[in-house]
């Protein structure tokens, strides 16, 4: 009997904090660009420093370790009693101005929009904390029309979005070549079409493209409408591993809740580190997530070109964060950036010692 007390009190408490919640996210102001999802089981266990910790990740394979995470209760378990109020985003630039507004605490983001970020805000902002995922990018192309890598010269390729991370990796891949584009208007020896992740497929179907530089699983949905894979991006880097997702924080969330902070980063390990054990598991859990977030899963042809190109890493690899940001500033999209104290490693590399773990670099760019 007193448990069942316990619960109808919980239940109660929850059902009078809905109109709460609903009401918060409809100031925040973000409408279209994040969509909040409530974690249907309430949090067990002993309550940290904070009652909630809001996250912030994209409907999107190269942040699996978020959906996964979420999906199976990972990251809620090692939060105890401390609830996950998590938004998804379609975008870097809103998921950035959500955490400079106070919307969400810790996000899964791409390099470009970290780095922006941290250097619009001269350092104050936010913080990588911890790596998430590797890799995930391709150029597709029409093969009807292009069959070498010195065919793309004259073509139409479309990029997600004005310097976001694989508009950069474009621009610098045509710069390498000798080609020359305008990085503004996209204008030049190529034409760099920023799209829509979205609307891609339709515009290649269209014949309004030619290709496309994209992340997965855009790259195999449009493998699935006849493309065909011309260069896979992490050939261009050292090990093939370059920074596709990080995690930032906050830097006011993480000096207020340190505790919060090391908590999801202990779920981000154990996510990635059961994600690396149970792949097929961990693609089922992935499209499930993406079911429920955008009302339909990935074909099992996509899925499937798609995820094994992602590698799933804590390992934030700082050296490419740099390398991306002098190709941002060469592109002429940056200012040269001073990334000093963009990260702070310390909860990570304690969370992986805990776990027998080796300890992360921040190639010289952590705080001090």
């Amino acid at each position: 009997m007193p448990a069942s007390r316990t619960t109808l009190r919980r239940s109660l408490a929850a059902a009078a904090a809905l109109p709460l919640l609903i009401g918060a996210l409809a100031s925040c102001g973000y409408g279209s660009q994040a969509k909040n999802d409530e974690k249907k089981v309430a949090a067990e266990g002993e309550k940290l420093s904070a009652d909630t910790v809001r996250l912030g990740y994209f409907p999107n394979l190269t942040h699996a370790t978020a959906l996964v995470g979420d999906q199976e209760g990972i990251i809620q378990k090692e939060l105890g009693g401390t609830q996950l109020k998590v938004s998804t985003f379609n975008a870097g630039p809103s998921e950035i101005e959500a955490l400079n507004a106070d919307s969400i605490d810790i996000g899964f983001i791409g390099p470009s929009p970290a780095i922006n970020g941290y250097s619009k805000s001269k350092g104050k902002n936010l913080r990588i904390i911890a790596g998430s995922a590797s890799g995930g990018v391709k150029l597709v192309v029409n093969p009807a029309k292009i069959k070498t890598l010195d065919d793309i010269k004259g073509k139409r390729i479309a990029t997600p979005q004005l310097g976001n991370t694989q508009d950069v990796a474009f621009l610098n891949w045509i710069s390498e070549k000798g080609w020359k584009v305008d990085a503004q208007s996209g204008k030049g020896d190529v034409s760099v079409l920023r799209t829509d992740n979205k609307v891609t497929p339709d515009a290649y179907k269209s014949g309004s493209i030619d290709g496309a530089w994209v992340p997965e699983p855009t790259a195999s949905k449009l493998v699935s409408e006849g493309a065909k894979v011309l260069l896979d991006e992490s050939t261009l880097w050292p090990d093939n591993k370059f920074v596709i997702t990080n995690i930032i924080v906050s830097q006011k969330f993480l000096t207020e809740h340190p505790d919060v902070v090391e908590a999801v980063l202990r779920g981000s390990v154990k996510t990635n580190e059961w994600i690396n054990a149970n792949q097929a598991k961990a693609k089922e859990s992935a499209n499930a997530k993406l079911k429920e977030l955008t009302g339909k899963p990935l074909g099992a042809k996509v899925i499937d070109g798609a995820w094994p190109s992602i590698t799933f890493t804590n390992d934030p690899l700082a050296a490419t964060l740099q390398a991306q940001a002098d190709h941002a500033v060469k592109a002429g999209l940056l200012k040269q950036p001073d990334l000093a104290g963009i990260y702070d490693l310390k909860p990570l590399n304690k969370v992986l010692k805990a776990a027998g773990q080796p300890e992360a670099s921040d190639a010289g760019l952590g705080v001090k």
